[in-house]
């Protein structure tokens, strides 16, 4: 029995999750941690990781570090994603983290980020034919899904935090800046031409602020339904609780029930690239996906051990 231990470092958290693998190639998640580092809180349009939050970030890995080593026979995989591969000082964090904590993080590119959201969807989900939309901390990935097939993939870079503090979007939204903040995501996504192709599918969710309206949502409608995997949503309870959230300040929005505080100041920029994506969707439903990037990572991780192992290189 094997445990795989997968450090993904986003651009807005670090998370850790742990899974065992058995012989026969199931696998279950056994523990799961999880911190709020805002790797890309800064950057600015120079790129730059800043000092704080590096030193926040290599000090989390730490602990995940102490919380790894205490488990038998742990493989670990360290990735990282848009922050890490857009900083121009990546080389400095990647030695720092290297040197400091023993980890070695693997840059996954956009496509690579893109395809193992969409092994984790396909694995779990039973869709012939969808749109994944990853929303991180600083990018967003696009997946067209027909047939079960991966026919297109993108990533851009933009997300939660960068397009937040671009467009001021964190404390009360002035119409101005969100127009311009639309107008950049509508641009961006006009330029992509496959997407006129995922005009009448269902729109698969993933990362932080789409699990965020998930939960929002879910505290809501009081709603029975365990977890979010799955869940579903239509774009007229999107636009709702879109609009509730527009209509208040940093400080109202941290009593929301159902969101984080410390996503209050970004679940605004957050949810722009869904909404935009709505705005040109006529099928006009959201199906929620708890499987992703990491999911994708153990798939992949599996069936290249079974390819090893019947190749009698166990």
């Amino acid at each position: 029995m094997e445990n795989l231990a997968i450090v993904d470092l986003g651009s807005n958290s670090a998370r850790l999750a742990i899974t065992q693998i058995n012989p026969n190639g199931t696998f279950h998640e056994i523990k799961r941690v999880k911190e709020n580092t805002r790797l890309s809180e800064g950057m600015g349009p120079e790129k730059i990781l800043q000092t704080k939050a590096m030193n926040h970030t290599i000090a989390a890995l730490k602990r995940f570090k102490n919380v790894y080593e205490r488990f038998n026979n742990v493989q670990v995989i360290a990735i990282t994603t848009a922050a890490v591969r857009q900083a121009r000082n990546q080389q400095e964090f990647l030695a720092r983290v290297k040197n400091e904590t023993g980890i070695e993080l693997r840059v996954l590119s956009g496509r690579q980020e893109a395809y193992y959201d969409y092994l984790g969807v396909v694995r779990t989900l039973k869709l012939d034919h969808c749109l994944i939309l990853d929303v991180g901390g600083a990018s967003c990935e696009l997946v067209l899904v027909q047939h079960r097939k991966a026919r297109d993939m993108i990533s851009l870079p933009f997300g939660a935090v960068n397009i937040s503090e671009q467009f001021h979007l964190g404390g009360f939204v002035r119409a101005a800046e969100l127009f311009r903040a639309q107008t950049m995501v509508t641009q961006r996504y006009n330029k992509v031409p496959w997407l006129r192709y995922a005009n009448r599918v269902p729109i698969v969710l993933l990362g932080g602020a789409n699990r965020t309206l998930a939960r929002m949502s879910k505290t809501h409608r009081r709603s029975k339904y365990r977890g979010i995997h799955g869940y579903r949503l239509t774009s007229r309870i999107v636009y709702a609780t879109y609009r509730e959230l527009l209509s208040k300040n940093l400080t109202q929005r941290k009593k929301m029930p159902g969101l984080e505080s410390d996503r209050a100041d970004i679940i605004v920029g957050g949810m722009l690239p869904l909404i935009c994506l709505l705005q040109r969707n006529s099928d006009g439903q959201v199906i929620f996906s708890e499987s992703g990037v990491r999911e994708g990572i153990i798939t992949e991780y599996i069936q290249h051990r079974q390819i090893r192992d019947g190749d009698g290189h166990a």
